[in-house]
């Protein structure tokens, strides 16, 4: 039996029993997991724009809950899906377990702490504190299950299915189910295994014996054979159950369940990269965990509509960045149909933060590794394993030795998919590159690697494709199924003639480049597809991707405290698809209606810089607070030949757009309220228009939500849109205003804020100011019942929206 161990916890920030005899205290909050304590820190200038100008800190997380007299001869078990970081538990006060790694699932044993019959109590320690490149948050930030068994039962993650023959008359599906005996007797049981399809028709069952001595473990295998299967592949998610059962003596001591999917892989340079024998390329995201203004909390729901939004934008491929995803966020990619790209580690043994997973990586990585795997298995969605990321060891030969003993581990585990590795040339042979620079007297930059990255993208790439890192990586590639290249585009044709059995991916991309980067991938078969950095907006980084005007602020990577988020995200933290994600949408030819971007006419003419992960600063809105006759830049992405640009009636021009201009046409006017439009021309024929117009002085609150109906449970979540617009639905950029928002009934305020990229308030709080018109509540649901959303601001009229929670069925 497995149940959700999310409710009734509290936190507070982490005291020392020393320093509480000296009357130091902390309050305690109440919290539902899974749970960001991050979040309810103050920001300030003097932490680190890396973590968003979050500083860190240590965080006590505690429960009080009972254990049945009937336990004592039960196993009992809490599983940890993640808990941020170098985690402590405690079980009734004595020491039960730790995990170094802020994103590893561990499961913790607790027969031997436990009072049967009473209350007990678990405790939970999480510190932070400068060992990430971005926002971790801290915490248990996502799910905890609580699991009770029989004496003989299924291993946690003992049930694993693959399916190694698949034609279109029958599938083979292989389900081990590994089978632990901790009574004090041998014991012999039937293991029985059933498939149920996505109408809950049972297709396939089998069942076997397997006798299992005192204290020890056995694993069976049955052969199910499913006849007609549904595959699975992004464009049809089709999905199965297996079930597993141990039963003694017409008792059923033990169950468990794994949702699957039937699908084939493929590999090789003249083909690609097939599912289920057909080709495809991979027109992929990378991500972080954090969940915009829920920040790291990795909510079900949350997970869920992130790949929702990134699937809707055109993507179909996700990739880890840099760390394990979710088991929600793969359930997600599972149903959705959406390719994964799950990844172990940022570093190995050479460190990137002051005291970051490198001090734990050579005594904990095999574990972290295991759990991984144990995590992924079952996953349908699940293609690749990246062992790394950047890693700076894949430059010599002994640091590829660690990338073998990875690689090897992650096949022992798992043959069935991909090992990749997001290998940066560049980062690969950073010593050497600064030895030669410096005997050159030329240094790299003096604001660190990522500054000369970001205002030398091109001389990267050179380095990259250098036969300096050829021959540094040829090792470190060699243990890979797909090299991995992180803005190592210069390789991708050279690479076919020097290595060609050499199959490449995108891993990390420049997202100016995309349009350059998806013509490579198009044109070369054994280039499987790309990932930009990045899809979503994150926090943290804070400012990679900004544009900075150098006349306001120097030049840097970091931008100064307030800002938060990196600036780089295809989509914003709230969800919101920004200028570049309908510009990749149409490079990858899924988009032909042209799409509008005005830059910022309040900065027209300013000497600015836009780094490699910088978008231009526009949106799409022609409602500005400048005066009439203002220059203003426009930008129309589309494939179209031609795009002619008309501004209230009056033609300014036709630029030639398409492919072989970047699918860019750029026009200058002048700001003038009213309507612009740009039409899309193929062989001087219109083909496409689309256009925009300014919002009238009266606006009004408008709220709206994704699902009107939600789950009564710790899952799910409703995302609340509050925005200002005028009477004919046109979005008010220009007209912010601070909303005051009240959630009455069966659920809570999780959260509260909007893209703001530079916001000096935090998102636990009920009024907010609204960003270029947008605002998000997002609603937590306590109980089951009606929930009402409430949103009001001064001088506009209060709105709002009516939810239901319902009991899941």
């Amino acid at each position: 039996m497995q149940t959700s161990f999310n409710s009734g916890w509290t936190v507070k920030r982490r005291v020392s029993a020393f320093s509480e005899m000296s009357g130091e205290t902390a309050a305690e909050t109440v919290v539902t997991l899974p749970h960001d304590a991050m979040l309810s820190l103050e920001r300030t200038a003097e932490a680190a724009a890396p973590s968003g100008y979050f500083p860190g800190g240590e965080f006590e997380y505690g429960k009080t809950f009972d254990v049945p007299e009937d336990y004592r001869t039960k196993r009992v078990s809490l599983q940890f899906q993640g808990v941020y970081r170098d985690a402590m538990v405690y079980v009734n006060g004595a020491f039960a377990a730790q995990r170094p790694s802020g994103y590893a699932t561990f499961t913790v044993p607790l027969d031997a702490y436990l009072r049967y019959g009473e209350s007990n109590t678990v405790r939970v320690e999480a510190r932070e504190h400068l060992d990430s490149r971005w926002y971790s948050g801290a915490g248990i930030h996502r799910d905890t299950v609580l699991i009770v068994t029989d004496l003989v039962h299924i291993e946690t993650d003992g049930l694993r299915v693959t399916t190694p023959d698949i034609d279109t008359d029958r599938a083979v599906v292989e389900a081990v189910v590994s089978v632990r005996n901790q009574s004090i007797e041998t014991r012999t049981v039937r293991v029985a295994a059933s498939i149920e399809d996505t109408d809950s028709e049972i297709v396939a069952r089998g069942e076997s014996v397997v006798t299992v001595r005192a204290g020890g473990t056995a694993a069976t295998r049955l052969r199910l054979y499913v006849r007609h299967p549904r595959l699975w592949s992004t464009d049809s998610p089709a999905l199965y159950r297996a079930t597993a059962q141990i039963v003694d003596r017409g008792e059923t001591l033990d169950q468990q369940a794994a949702v699957f999917g039937i699908r084939s892989i493929q590999l090789d340079p003249e083909r690609g990269l097939r599912i289920n024998g057909r080709e495809m390329k991979l027109r992929g995201a990378c991500i972080h965990h954090d969940n915009g203004i829920l920040g790291a909390a990795t909510i079900c729901r949350a997970e869920e509509r992130r790949v929702e939004i990134l699937k809707s934008a055109g993507f179909n491929a996700i990739r880890a960045s840099h760390n394990p995803l979710s088991q929600a966020m793969l359930d997600a990619c599972d149903r959705l149909g959406m390719i994964v790209m799950d990844e172990t580690f940022d570093m190995w043994t050479e460190s990137k933060t002051p005291y970051d997973y490198s001090l734990s990586f050579p005594e904990w990585w095999e574990r972290d590794v295991e759990a991984f795997v144990a995590k992924n298995h079952n996953h349908p969605s699940v293609v690749f394993y990246s062992i790394g990321n950047e890693i700076p060891e894949t430059g010599s030969p002994l640091g590829s030795e660690w990338g073998r003993r990875l690689a090897e581990k992650v096949r022992s585990l798992d043959p069935t998919r991909l090992v990749t590795n997001g290998i940066n040339g560049f980062v690969s042979v950073l010593p050497q590159f600064l030895a030669m620079a410096a005997a050159h007297g030329d240094g790299a930059s003096g604001g660190g690697v990522n500054t000369f990255m970001n205002a030398a993208g091109d001389m990267m790439n050179q380095i990259s494709a250098s036969e300096l890192v050829t021959h540094a990586t040829e090792e470190s590639f060699s243990v890979l199924d797909v090299a991995g290249l992180n803005y190592g585009d210069g390789r991708y044709v050279m690479d076919r003639e020097l290595f060609p059995n050499r199959v490449i991916v995108g891993t990390e991309t420049f997202p100016t480049k995309i349009d350059a980067n998806w013509r490579l991938v198009e044109e070369n078969s054994h280039v499987i597809g790309d990932f930009t950095w990045t899809g979503w907006e994150y926090l943290g980084e804070a400012g990679l991707g900004r544009t900075v005007y150098t006349d306001r602020e120097p030049l840097s990577l970091a931008a100064a405290f307030p800002m938060l988020i990196a600036g780089c995200g295809d989509i914003d933290i709230t969800g919101f698809r920004r200028p570049a994600s309908y510009y990749r949408e149409t490079v990858f030819g899924l988009r032909h209606e042209p799409y509008i971007a005005v830059v910022r006419p309040q900065f027209h003419g300013e000497p600015r810089h836009e780094g490699m992960w910088t978008w231009s600063d526009a949106v799409s809105t022609w409602t500005w607070d400048v005066d009439a006759g203002s220059p203003v830049a426009v930008e129309v992405y589309s494939d179209a030949e031609q795009i002619e640009l008309i501004v209230n009636g009056r033609s300014v021009g036709r630029q030639p757009a398409g492919r072989d201009n970047a699918f860019r046409a750029s026009f200058e006017t002048s700001y003038s309220p009213g309507e612009i439009v740009a039409v899309a021309f193929a062989a001087g024929v219109e083909v496409a228009r689309t256009s925009l117009r300014t919002a009238q002085r009266d606006v009004e609150l408008v709220i709206d939500v994704d699902r009107a109906e939600v789950d009564a449970d710790d899952r799910d979540l409703s995302f609340v849109s509050i925005e200002i617009r005028d009477r004919f639905g046109v979005l008010a950029t220009s007209r912010d205003h601070r909303v005051r928002v009240r959630v009455d009934g069966a659920g809570v305020l999780q959260a509260l804020g909007s893209a703001r990229p530079d916001p000096v308030e935090g998102y636990l709080q009920s009024s907010y100011e609204t960003f270029e018109g947008r605002l998000q509540a997002v609603v937590r649901p306590t109980a089951p019942g009606a929930i009402t959303v409430f949103a009001e601001a001064e001088g506009l009229d209060e709105v709002r929206v009516e939810l239901r929670a319902e009991e899941k069925k």
